[in-house]
């Protein structure tokens, strides 16, 4: 029996090879589910993480500026792909757009909806990939359970056709159906975890972002109410001569 049991090749790939073609296409799936899981952390968190520097790079250099034509000289050296571009442009698009208009609180009130669209635009771009991870996570543990349940299902099979309960005949088809769930769980572990690394690298991202955003309406605002207050002599003083 001890020598039966030596002679059947035990190893994950003598498994694989002698396993039910259904357990076989189950661990096909989630070995593609695996790579699908890396290939997202190493793709996506280059991006991440090197947008990330930027923007905090863009943020202190922003915080200098007095006004928002200051910020739009400064984001001409950041490029065109620039994120913190990309919210000053919004704002002085709105001013052009509002342009003769006197309610300064509507322009600031149109311009934070414009900034927050914006940003939440950008959260669902940084956010692609999170679901196939989550989805991985989640149902690779009950794929590969499945896969264990049919191949112990036929190894009790084998064992009622061979009317025997040696171990030779019992043990290889038992472990073949455990690999399934050994599989599932390499498969979702890393993608649990991965999923929650981006989730709050994504979070920290958006409250960078956010905090960029609120430096452009505060520039907006700044300039707005300047130009309000500078005005407002001149207006009293031609009220004075037609009086």
């Amino acid at each position: 029996m001890t020598n039966n049991l030596m002679q059947t090749d035990l190893s994950v790939w003598g498994m694989y090879q002698h396993a039910d073609i259904v357990v076989k296409i189950v661990m096909i799936g989630l070995i593609l589910a695996s790579v699908v899981t890396w290939a997202i952390f190493f793709s996506k968190s280059v991006e991440m993480f090197s947008q990330k520097r930027r923007l905090k790079r863009e943020q202190l250099q922003l915080a200098n500026a007095r006004s928002l034509d200051e910020a739009s000289e400064m984001a001409t050296a950041f490029g065109n792909r620039s994120l913190s571009t990309l919210l000053i442009n919004e704002a002085q698009n709105e001013l052009e757009l509002s342009e003769g208009s006197e309610d300064n609180e509507g322009i600031k009130e149109r311009t934070g909806f414009r900034l927050e669209r914006r940003v939440a635009a950008v959260g669902r771009h940084m956010g692609r990939g999170n679901g196939f991870l989550a989805t991985i996570g989640v149902i690779s543990p009950f794929v590969g359970l499945f896969g264990t349940v049919w191949g112990i299902m036929n190894s009790f099979i084998g064992i009622a056709q061979s009317q025997t309960t040696n171990l030779a005949v019992v043990a290889p088809g038992i472990a073949e159906a455990l690999l399934a769930t050994a599989i599932g769980l390499v498969a979702a572990i890393p993608a649990v975890v991965i999923y929650n690394v981006f989730a709050r690298v994504i979070g920290g991202y958006k409250a960078s972002l956010g905090d960029v955003a609120a430096q452009v309406l505060l520039l907006q605002s700044r300039d707005l109410d300047l130009a309000a207050s500078s005005a407002r002599p001149v207006r009293t003083a031609q009220k004075l001569r037609v009086g």
